[in-house]
């Protein structure tokens, strides 16, 4: 009699998937079938294929060209001088200078940034009359470029036509020389109105995502506001601080229009932010080497702080 054929099912592998044959199951160089694992991936790829296609061409191309480019020399960047232009930015005292006042600047915008933030957060976050308004209102300046913002302010601040300086004469008090008396503090005060706004919506999101059961519960057992807040409050928005800190860092090392628009980076270089010196360097002496060597320095530096605030923001965060 003949034998009755029985079609086999597939064979289950852990961790595979059923093992089918065909031509789109195949592995690299038709060795094998492609893993479960390994389809994923695949399929992962395909649809991250056009961001990293943008990101090559408008990111990893234009670093790669900004190294190249400071390896050379001459007005044109073509002679090659190896690591000429960073012994060069090292010997620099003007690079020097704009490094340390690009670290005064950025150390004022990042604490202020996360104290005024914090602040903000925890007021509108009360059920007030008109909070959605309030919230709104300090949104936007942060909404508004930065060439606005610097144009505002420096009309604001003019020592004879400044609206602030005709508000003292107003009442018989003596006006000031803004931008000229603390021009840098000035830069962080008008920095930290700009972008306050989005820190307290980062923190007030964090706020809202503390579960309410661990206020109740501190509550319950005696605590107050001060210990609620040392104890609940800002060990749960760790990571958010953590956020902000890391965005406001990298934000201050990448100014540029405030220097560029309200002080021109005087008086006596007390505000010559150091992007702002890689532009004069770049596009008033012509000097793109040295600059694209500037532009490598900062980015290292970047990376670095941001590497070592995430490896210490991890170490502190909490969880209940």
């Amino acid at each position: 009699m003949p034998s009755k054929t029985t079609e086999r099912a597939p064979v289950e592998r852990p961790g595979r998937g059923p093992h089918r044959r065909g031509p789109f199951a195949r592995g690299p160089f038709g060795r094998g079938p492609l893993t479960l694992r390994a389809r994923r991936a695949r399929t992962a790829y395909l649809f991250l294929a056009p961001a990293l296609l943008f990101f090559a061409v408008f990111y990893y191309v234009p670093i790669a060209d900004v190294v190249h480019t400071s390896l050379h020399t001459g007005p044109r960047a073509d002679e090659f001088d190896g690591l000429g232009n960073y012994v060069d930015a090292f010997d620099d005292p003007a690079a020097r200078n704009s490094f340390v006042v690009t670290l005064l600047f950025t150390v004022g915008t990042t604490v202020g940034a996360i104290v005024l933030g914090l602040g903000l957060a925890l007021l509108v976050n009360r059920p007030l009359r008109g909070r959605a308004l309030f919230r709104l209102a300090l949104l936007v300046p942060y909404l508004t470029s930065v060439a606005v913002v610097g144009l505002l302010w420096r009309n604001i601040l003019d020592p004879q036509l400044g609206i602030l300086n005709r508000m003292l004469r107003e009442f018989d008090l003596p006006t000031q020389q803004w931008l000229n008396t603390a021009p840098l503090t000035t830069l962080v005060v008008i920095t930290l109105w700009q972008i306050s706004g989005y820190t307290m919506i980062l923190f007030l999101a964090g706020l809202q995502g503390i579960p309410e059961v661990y206020y109740e519960a501190a509550y319950l057992d005696g605590a107050g506001s001060r210990q609620r807040f040392w104890r609940i409050t800002l060990p749960l928005l760790a990571p958010t601080t953590l956020f902000v800190a890391v965005m406001a860092v990298i934000s201050g090392l990448q100014a540029f229009g405030q220097a560029y628009i309200i002080t021109n980076g005087g008086p006596a270089d007390s505000t010559d932010l150091y992007v702002f010196h890689l532009f004069n360097v770049a596009f008033r002496s012509r000097d793109f080497g040295y600059s694209s060597a500037l532009s490598v320095l900062l980015l290292i530096v970047i990376m670095v702080f941001t590497a070592l605030q995430m490896r210490a923001g991890r170490r502190r965060e909490v969880r209940y």
